[in-house]
Parts: structure tokens; sequence; C-alpha cells
């Protein structure tokens, strides 16, 4: 007769369950807080489904690789899959507050401090604790780029240098690009005073023609790659994505880049990054630091944001409000909602979501070439 002995509860071990809350806390956080749901819950349910035992997901079995597993090796391990979902948000991304407002770029770009700043901190840290924390200077640039709030470039990153923290470090971007909401705010209100959130920036951009739209893909593609050349994969799908949606005449392409294409990725990204989180990778002393790490790296690229829109403002002659410079950030659009409901609480007659945009959008492409950068230097 079929008994315990003969199924997996008797193979749980206290990881197992464990990692099975941190699943359950995962696909809540998606569903009812609606923190990022296309992602958290694929990633949750990923996480539950490699810590059931004996389920053969991510192991070798007879010399054939389990099925999540094979998800992982043909999409994240060949770098397929980032690379492609990039060229989804390309498609869904509007460069026209960049292109209307140029001065935002230099936003986003500052806002890459925090990159640089937790990748060192992870470095003196692993060369601090050598015997207790394994991080050298690959992993302390996998755990940097979580400060960009991009989870794409960080799986593509960590894939190139640490393969081994690649749960670790997509779980922590993911998840602290959900929290933005809840990490933004006391940083944006211990750096800014009420008069200046309160700052009015007029709401309408200028306009951006159709050539300029056709333009900036072509050439930002052409000038990024020339300097960072090994940003290649992630910023070219990303300008060609864009490209489809401005031509004004790939409509098809575009829309299936953007929806039916962005959605299967998503899914096959989520579900096997969980499925990387088992207890015996995932629990373990780097994992607090990585955790603990990231949040310092999003509230270091967010205050990096924020100083330098307060020093812009002491040369230029039309102010902007000093919270759009913690859209610098790569998660797009959660941190332009956030500048833009604050803005609103400080002064009923601002709309920053469109001036937000533009660091916005420029914090992806900033992401995306500090990831060059790295590899360029370490891969």
């Amino acid at each position: 007769m079929f008994g315990l002995y003969e199924s997996a509860f008797g193979a749980l071990t206290w990881g197992n369950i464990v990692m099975l809350l941190i699943a359950g806390l995962l696909i809540y956080l998606g569903i009812a807080r609606k923190m990022e749901p296309l992602l958290l819950v694929p990633i949750g349910f990923g996480v539950l489904l490699v810590n059931l035992p004996l389920g053969g997901l991510m192991e070798v079995t007879d010399g054939e690789p389990g099925l999540l597993l094979r998800v992982f090796q043909g999409g994240i391990t060949t770098e397929l899959i980032p690379a492609f979902i990039f060229l989804g948000l390309g498609a869904l991304t509007d460069f026209g507050p960049l292109i209307a407002n140029p001065k935002t770029l230099i936003l986003g770009a500052g806002a890459q401090f925090g990159v640089f700043f937790a990748f060192i901190i992870a470095l003196l840290i692993g060369r601090a604790f050598p015997d207790f924390l394994e991080i050298g200077i690959e992993e302390a640039a996998a755990i940097g780029i979580i400060g960009g709030a991009d989870g794409p470039t960080t799986v593509f990153l960590t894939n190139k240098l640490a393969p081994d923290l690649i749960g670790m470090t997509a779980v922590a971007a993911y998840t602290y690009m959900a929290l933005v909401p809840i990490i933004q705010p006391p940083i944006i209100k211990a750096l800014t005073t009420k008069e200046e959130r309160a700052i009015y920036m007029k709401p309408q951009l200028k306009p951006v023609s159709r050539r300029q739209k056709l333009l900036f893909p072509v050439i930002a593609a052409v000038i990024i790659i020339l300097l960072v050349p090994r940003s290649a994969p992630l910023i070219g799908m990303f300008m060609f994505g864009n490209l489809l949606v401005v031509s004004g005449v790939t409509d098809r392409l575009a829309d299936t880049a953007a929806n039916a294409f962005m959605n299967i990725l998503t899914i096959l990204l989520g579900l096997s990054i969980g499925a990387f989180m088992s207890a015996e990778s995932f629990l373990q002393g780097e994992s607090l630091v990585i955790l603990g790490l990231g949040v310092i790296a999003f509230a270091a690229s967010t205050a990096a944001g924020i100083l330098l829109a307060k020093l812009m403002n002491l040369f230029i002659k039309e102010k902007i409000n000093p919270m759009i410079g913690a859209a610098g950030l790569s998660a797009v659009p959660m941190a332009s909602r956030v500048v833009q409901k604050m803005g609103q609480q400080a002064n009923p007659r601002n709309f920053l979501l469109m001036h937000a945009m533009g660091p916005n959008v420029a914090g992806v492409i900033g992401t995306a070439t500090a990831a060059g950068v790295f590899l360029g230097i370490l891969g």
C-alpha cells in the first residue's frame, strides 16, 4: 500500500519549509498587495515547486535535466530571455519625455551611483570576512547591479559573472522593484524640504517630432554600444524594440514584442529564477548580505538622483523638482508614480509623471550601460 515512506513528506527538511513560506510570501505580495504580480507570482511558484522534494524539476536524472532546469539552461544560461525581455521593454517604452528634456539623462546616469557604491561595499565586506562570505570582485559586481532596479539586467550580469548567486540577486532586484513605493518616500522626504517637493514644473513638455523619435533609438544604440561594447545585447534589443514602435510600419511586430512575446518570456523567467532558489542554495549567510546590500544600493541610487537634481538647480534658470531625480532608477514606471504621488501631495497643481519618466527611462539605459562596463572590465 502507498505510504508516507513512498511520498515526499519524509524528505521535507526545515529548509524546505522555510522556503515554502518565502514562496507563499512572494505569491501573497504579488496577488494580495499587487506588488509586481507579473513577476512575483511566477517567481514565488517556482520557489514553491523546487522546494517540494523529489520532484526532479531542477535535478539531472538518468542523464536528463529536469523541466525547469532545461528552461533555465536554455533561456537564462544562454542569455536569451534577459536580452529578449529588453526587446519587449523597448516596445513598451516612450522616449518622448527624455528627448523633450535631455538633461534628465544626467539624472538617470547619476542614479547609477548606487550600483557602484554597493559594489564597493560588497567588495569590502568580502575582503573583511573572507572566511564567512565568499564575495570576490565578480560577486560584488552582481550584487551592485541590484541598485539599478532592473531585473533582466541583474539576471544577465549575474549569469555572466556569478551564476551561483543568480537566484538571490534576481529575487532581491525584483522584490525591491516591487517595494519602491515603500523604500523611496522616506529617503525623498529626508533629502528634500516641503518647499522643494512643491516646486512646480509645467505639465506640458515640448513637442517631440516623429523624426526625433525615429533617430533616437538608432543614434543611441550606435553611441552607447561603441562606448560600451559589452552592453550590446541589452541596449541593442532595447533600442530595436522601440524602433519597431516608432517606425509606424511594423505595428504587428511591435504589438507581439510588447504583449504576447513579453508575457511568455516573463513566465519563463519568473519560473526558472524561482526554481533556482532551493533551500540548499538560498539559505546561506550570503543571502542576508545580498538582501541588505540591495536595500543600500536602492537607497544610494535614490539619494544620488535627488542630490544631483538639487545640484543642477544651482546652475539652471528653470528649476526642476528634485524628486524627479529619485526616478533615475530603472524601476519603470513605479519610481515615476511615487514621484507623481508625492508631488501632488506637496503641490496639488503639480503633475510630475511625464517629467519623472525622462530620468526613469534614462535609468534603464544607464543600468544596462553599467552592466556593460562591469562586463568589459571583468567579463
